[in-house]
């Protein structure tokens, strides 16, 4: 080789930067396969970035990579076998990424992640090439048995462990949600009255009511306060999910009381005139005691038949002349609007029959007698 080429052969050299293993480089793609790149990075060698250094997704390259892109690089080889350079940008990415994890964690910081995993003890979300854990009592302030529907979704969470040295990093997604929900409980608390009208959303229905979203804190809608009728069963009337309007009857420290007696609908309001002394009133017999049967008039309006006024006989129980769901007749002997109480009277109706006409009767009540005789 001449002088002269020596020389042409040193300047091309030196026309070259110098790399070394470990550095980050800037390259542009001059080629894209589905498993690997090829990256001019200034060198007088090619760069190869391979699928299994992209990512530890199982990618097209081709899909994520264009020619004439520029992108970081990290060295892992300056010569292989083959003489070519070997790259990685998954390491670039997870060097980044173990640094903005270990900020994130420093400073509290909330993160979002989409879930690249649902494992039986928890969730996995990926920042930066970084696989971070959120266990299944750190997901949700309440305990979620089926996780599956995190899939694929963008979640916020804090770092509450950061160990790069074993790999361990944890996220918390439950502590967001519990700080967000105290917030709202206080804005609530803060602008709810007893006597507000509300809305809310049905959360759960038990045997004894139903416990109502108010947008911060729940309420209990007791089976009592549900409507002025009887409520045998809140499950038949409501289910999770329903919009439902009700009043603020009580707040007692952070528990809220709440009804959907609202004054509007109280069908007591006009009672007085409707249901006043010396009025025939049909109803039927809603439940029973050893001492008479509650007779209900209309939803939320309940009139006391007195074992003794069921008939001029004796009847020794409701029971034995009346059953649940039958039709009564009978006669208001008795109005109390201040304490909701209204007694009737088949005797009394019967005597006044008797006087009109004779001593012919003819009630059912009367003929059920009879016929038990």
């Amino acid at each position: 080789m001449s002088e002269q080429d020596q020389t042409f052969e040193q300047m091309l050299n030196e026309s070259f930067k110098t790399i070394h293993t470990g550095e980050v480089v800037e390259g542009t793609i001059i080629d894209v396969k589905p498993d690997e790149a090829i990256l001019n990075i200034g060198y007088k060698s090619d760069g190869i970035l391979s699928r299994n250094e992209y990512s530890n997704e199982n990618v097209d390259l081709t899909t994520k990579l264009n020619v004439g892109d520029k992108m970081d690089v990290k060295v892992l080889k300056t010569n292989d076998a083959d003489g070519q350079v070997i790259l990685s940008y998954k390491r670039l990415a997870l060097d980044r990424g173990n640094k903005r994890i270990e900020e994130a964690f420093n400073n509290k910081e909330t993160l979002s992640a989409k879930v690249v995993q649902v494992l039986d003890g928890g969730l996995v979300v990926v920042v930066d090439e970084v696989r971070i854990f959120i266990p299944a009592s750190l997901v949700s302030d309440t305990y979620e048995k089926d996780l599956t529907k995190y899939q694929d979704q963008e979640i916020q969470f804090v770092v509450t462990e950061y160990n790069p040295r074993r790999r361990r990093y944890i996220g918390n997604r439950r502590m967001l949600i519990s700080a967000e929900k105290a917030e709202k409980a206080k804005e609530l608390f803060d602008k709810i009255q007893v006597g507000d009208i509300a809305e809310g959303t049905v959360k759960n229905v038990t045997d004894f009511g139903a416990f109502i979203d108010l947008g911060g804190a729940d309420g209990l809608l007791h089976i009592s306060e549900m409507s002025w009728g009887r409520v045998e069963n809140p499950k038949k009337v409501f289910k999770v999910g329903d919009k439902v309007k009700v009043l603020v009857k009580s707040i007692e420290g952070k528990k809220i009381a709440l009804s959907r007696k609202f004054d509007d609908e109280n069908p007591w309001k006009d009672a007085s005139e409707k249901y006043a002394v010396g009025t025939v009133v049909t109803g039927s017999v809603a439940r029973m005691t050893d001492f008479g049967a509650f007779v209900e008039l209309e939803p939320g309006i309940d009139a006391l038949l007195h074992v003794s006024q069921i008939s001029k006989e004796h009847v020794d129980k409701p029971s034995d002349v009346l059953k649940v769901g039958q039709e009564v007749t009978a006669k208001i002997v008795d109005f109390n609007g201040d304490e909701h109480k209204i007694s009737l009277s088949v005797k009394a109706m019967l005597q006044g029959d008797k006087e009109e006409n004779g001593d012919v009767v003819s009630v059912d009540i009367e003929q059920t007698i009879a016929d038990q005789d």
